[in-house]
């Protein structure tokens, strides 16, 4: 049997494989929104896991560092150290900072920690070059894509900061570049008054005690074995009094109350992608019924059936959507990687677009059988 498609596509294989890259393109574009959204949720773990921690204790009525202010008294992890169940307790901060390197400003998130603490947020496995911190003062290890070498100093504030180490992979839930400093560092950075402020408040009458009661934006925990994290949450929230939330409450509050809003905006635009996608598709192929019209007009005078010439349109439009659907994943690798931001393309989300491809690509084909369908095989005659 004759494959009307096949000769169909050979007659104009040139525009038929360039309209297939056209519309691949969009759906690179498809794939890359998609691995947008896997990236965030992927850096927002980051963190989680590095700290390997299963209580997350914070100011009162708060969601935590990650979501809204939370500030508490430092020597708050002595008292969740005696609390029953937890094994170890330490307080961390987290804050914006701006470095200038030589090319541009880069936004930074900095982890302040006690380094001589049982808890250390810098996985080795992501150190690739360097050590972690061995003091107390003006020390400081960054991730590898803000551009600072190992031993190079940074200003930060008003001290020098010497790069003792340089880690890979490392970003914040939102996808900044993450640096770790000292907790004595984080705290002077974060929480002490600048000189002027300090005299501005002594002239108002406010005493300066900053330097008295240090602060952090949460206590991390680990719970012994033969306790669950629930219960030693509970108790903590009692007798202390703040908001507590286990490592999976924690991931719910970066996976979801912080990137929801996001994640709907990337669906959406993914979903106007494919929809566009699919009209051009539609268009593309009741175009070329439209040109090939007196073609089908004689098959119809000279008795091929309509199903034949409808496994035709059916056949060419699936074809394009494959051609367009390998062109589009070609194209999201070759520039994935060069997005500003994690983007994770999985393999499950390309059979997922797919399906939806060949789907659409079905219906898109609908227009131009139902003219091949109305054809007039009189419209034959006379040309």
């Amino acid at each position: 049997m004759i494959n009307l498609a096949q000769k169909d596509i050979k007659h104009t294989l040139g525009k038929f494989i360039i309209t297939a890259m056209g519309v691949g393109m969009l759906l690179g574009i498809v794939l890359i929104m998609i691995g947008v959204y896997r990236g965030m949720i992927v850096d927002a773990k980051v963190l989680l896991d590095d700290l390997n921690v299963d209580l997350w204790v914070v100011q009162e009525d708060t969601l935590g560092p990650f979501a809204e202010a939370s500030r508490i008294h430092e020597d708050l992890k002595n008292s969740v150290r005696v609390i029953d169940g937890v094994e170890k307790s330490v307080g961390l901060t987290f804050q914006n900072l701006q470095l200038q390197t030589s090319v541009k400003p880069v936004r930074v998130v900095a982890v302040g920690f006690n380094p001589f603490d049982k808890v250390n947020p810098i996985n080795p496995k992501r150190l690739v070059e360097g050590n972690i911190l061995t003091h107390d003062h003006y020390e400081i290890v960054i991730s590898d894509n803000i551009g600072f070498k190992l031993g190079e100093e940074i200003p930060i504030g008003r001290n020098l900061y010497r790069v003792v180490g340089i880690t890979h992979g490392t970003v914040s839930s939102g996808g900044e570049p993450l640096v770790y400093i000292s907790l004595k560092d984080a705290q002077e950075l974060q929480f002490s008054y600048s000189n002027n402020r300090i005299r501005s408040d002594r002239a108002r009458g406010i005493k300066d005690s900053s330097s008295n009661m240090p602060m952090v934006n949460a206590v991390v925990a680990t719970v012994r074995l033969g306790y669950t994290t629930d219960e030693v949450a509970h108790n903590i929230r009692s007798t202390l009094h703040k908001s507590v939330y286990t490592r999976a409450e924690q991931r719910d509050i970066l996976t979801k109350n912080l990137i929801e809003r996001a994640s709907k905006q990337i669906g959406l635009f993914t979903a106007i992608l494919v929809v566009v996608s699919t009209i051009i598709i539609a268009l593309i192929i009741y175009t070329m019924t439209l040109e090939k019209m007196k073609e089908i007009s004689i098959m119809k005078l000279i008795g091929i059936p309509n199903s034949m010439i409808m496994k035709m349109i059916v056949q060419e439009t699936l074809l394009l959507g494959f051609l367009a659907f390998i062109f589009g994943n070609l194209f999201s690798h070759l520039i994935y990687s060069h997005f500003p931001k994690r983007v994770v393309l999985e393999i499950p989300d390309a059979w997922m677009l797919f399906l939806v491809i060949m789907i659409a690509s079905i219906l898109a084909s609908l227009i131009a059988i139902k003219k091949v369908i109305n054809a007039d095989p009189a419209a034959a005659i006379g040309g």
